[in-house]
């Protein structure tokens, strides 16, 4: 048997073990709830913006994103041909550089305003926001290639031209969706200050 002032030691001991061990789970589990709370909130690093190289025929960095953007299932000779030949139906038809021509459709296509869903308070509203320069290039693009691909009875090439020069001429379905976005943006601006 062992004395009691021995045991009492060790009973003090184990509890301060006890407290330790309590006191790292608990360190530890507040740890975990915050790496929680921040992944839910933030996401990893932002995505690295690659360069782009400029394309082989005109030098222009903005006719390869879109060439990037005509492509399917990485065929890019395929998506370059498109674009060639729609730019030369431009210039045969419009007697203008169509680089010009292009970034001018572009330019009447980019939405300046869009809007968001935002859920406050029980209700799902829609919040205009302004569009930042590099997505109103991609939306114009899309547009512009989503219009072009819904016409029926042409070569992709021709319907391509065709609606770059109608949106150069401030027409045709992607401007009609750029006008579309822009009226439901003025629709709810009475829920702008829900962006702050």
């Amino acid at each position: 048997m062992e004395p009691k002032g021995l045991r009492r030691r060790s009973n003090r001991e184990s509890v301060r073990i006890k407290l330790e061990l309590f006191e790292l789970n608990s360190l530890h589990s507040l740890i975990i709830r915050d790496e929680f709370a921040m992944k839910k909130f933030m996401r990893g690093k932002p995505a690295v913006k690659r360069k782009i190289e400029p394309d082989l025929k005109f030098g222009d960095a903005d006719v390869a994103k879109f060439i990037n953007y005509i492509m399917e299932r990485g065929k890019k000779s395929v998506a370059q041909k498109i674009v060639y030949s729609a730019f030369d139906l431009i210039k045969d038809k419009t007697k203008q550089d169509p680089r010009h021509v292009f970034n001018k459709a572009l330019k009447n296509v980019a939405p300046l305003v869009e809007v968001r869903s935002r859920r406050v308070g029980g209700g799902n509203y829609q919040i205009p926001h302004q569009v930042r320069g590099d997505r109103r290039f991609v939306l114009g693009c899309r547009w512009l290639i989503e219009a072009a691909r819904a016409k029926k009875g042409k070569s992709m090439a021709q319907k391509l031209a065709e609606e770059i020069m109608l949106a150069f001429n401030n027409e045709g379905a992607a401007i009609k969706k750029r006008e579309d976005i822009h009226r439901m943006a003025e629709a709810n601006k009475a829920f702008a200050h829900f962006a702050r």
